[in-house]
């Protein structure tokens, strides 16, 4: 109906001066957006950010092939190479494995609302902002949740988890792999085993790590683990990675409760990916171009198996602010990178080199861009 009326307004010409037009017995009251008859214009950016990152050539073909119906055997097929793909990075055989409709903080509410119930007991690793959001998820949950407070830049070892899980008996471990507000990477050989001992499950934030560190879901002991699609992955944001083993699958699936949240519920998730067989139920509608994309980039991840660290966390020098020097990388060579978040903010400047990236010319141009930044932005004296 809004196309024929522009149609009619282009016919019409002088004598649609008067832009209100009728639409049976209303009028429409607002006008076209003189801001849409342009074409869509994107700068040329090289994101060296925590991410989103740029996506390789590959990933933009993918991203304009034709759309299809997100309950056709084609697409079912194309889920299918996403799931193998997924359980490769992952490296786990996990059958419930499939992606997320939403972003890495909707894969985490996945994996929360679906393994906690009111009062049960939940231990997190807080040393950045991604285990305050776990934490903050949880309380509003209603289990019980004791946060393992640590500073930025630290990580958490064996012993010290050992003591939290004999203090609170938690049902549920969160550990974050790759913080991304703090730059630090948290070791998790032995953890598993470890929460197994006191009956516990063990939870992986992998978002920024996943492609750039080494991680091993079934050898770690790993019982949940999600990740995210626009990072080492380079795949556009708004899709996640999520895999449950089969002690978590156990967890879920006898709950004495509903999940609160019917959108991240697994057991329609399960149905909806063939996680239970090949009879698939519609749950919601898959983001079908973003799915095309991610099946790329997994296939890229496969044939090229590029395991580099992913984010830098640089202080920022003394007297100068932080935004100064983000603006100017920004303005003077189209280069984007960011400032801290959380526990880090105003304090460190990040800079991603996320899979197809991370290259020497990216590396010598964001120092160039780094070493005038710092010539150039007002710096205090006191």
């Amino acid at each position: 109906m809004f196309r024929m009326l522009a149609k009619a307004s282009v016919t019409l010409g002088s004598r649609a001066a008067g832009w209100v037009r009728t639409m049976g017995s209303h009028q429409l009251l607002v006008p076209p957006p003189e801001a849409l008859s342009k074409p869509l214009s994107v700068p040329t950016r090289l994101l060296l950010g925590p991410g989103p990152s740029n996506l390789a050539p590959r990933v933009l073909a993918a991203g304009s092939l034709r759309m299809i119906g997100h309950m056709q055997k084609e697409m079912f097929q194309i889920m299918e190479e996403i799931k193998q793909g997924i359980q490769y990075v992952f490296q786990t055989r996990n059958p419930l494995t499939l992606v997320v409709s939403g972003s890495g903080h909707c894969a985490m509410e996945t994996a929360l609302f679906n393994l906690l119930e009111p009062g049960d007991s939940f231990l997190v690793g807080t040393n950045g902002i991604w285990g305050m959001r776990a934490a903050e998820i949880a309380e509003r949950i209603g289990a019980r949740v004791h946060q393992m407070i640590k500073k930025p830049g630290e990580h958490y070892t064996l012993q010290e988890v050992e003591e939290g899980l004999a203090q609170h008996r938690p049902v549920l471990l969160f550990l974050t792999h790759g913080e991304s507000s703090t730059g630090v990477v948290q070791p998790l050989d032995g953890f598993g085993e470890l929460c197994h001992r006191y009956q516990c499950l063990l939870l992986v934030d992998s978002v920024a790590s996943l492609g750039g560190v080494p991680i091993y879901m079934d050898q770690q002991g790993i019982d949940v683990m999600y990740s995210g699609s626009q990072k080492v992955l380079n795949a556009p944001p708004g899709i996640s990675l999520i895999s449950f083993n089969d002690k978590a699958k156990y967890k879920v699936y006898s709950r004495k409760t509903k999940p609160v949240s019917f959108y991240t519920d697994i057991t329609y998730l399960a149905k909806l990916w063939g996680c239970e067989g090949k009879t698939r139920v519609i749950h919601h509608t898959t983001p079908v171009t973003s799915l095309y994309c991610l099946r790329e980039s997994l296939a890229l991840i496969a044939e090229q198996e590029i395991r580099l660290p992913t984010i830098t966390t640089v202080t920022v020098p003394a007297g100068y602010n932080w935004r100064d020097i983000v603006n100017y990388v920004l303005d003077h060579f189209s280069i984007e990178i960011s400032g801290g978040l959380g526990p880090t903010e105003e304090k460190v400047l990040r800079i991603g080199l996320l899979g197809y990236n991370a290259t020497t010319e990216n590396v010598d141009r964001v120092a160039e861009a780094l070493r005038e930044a710092l010539q150039h932005c007002p710096k205090n004296k006191l």
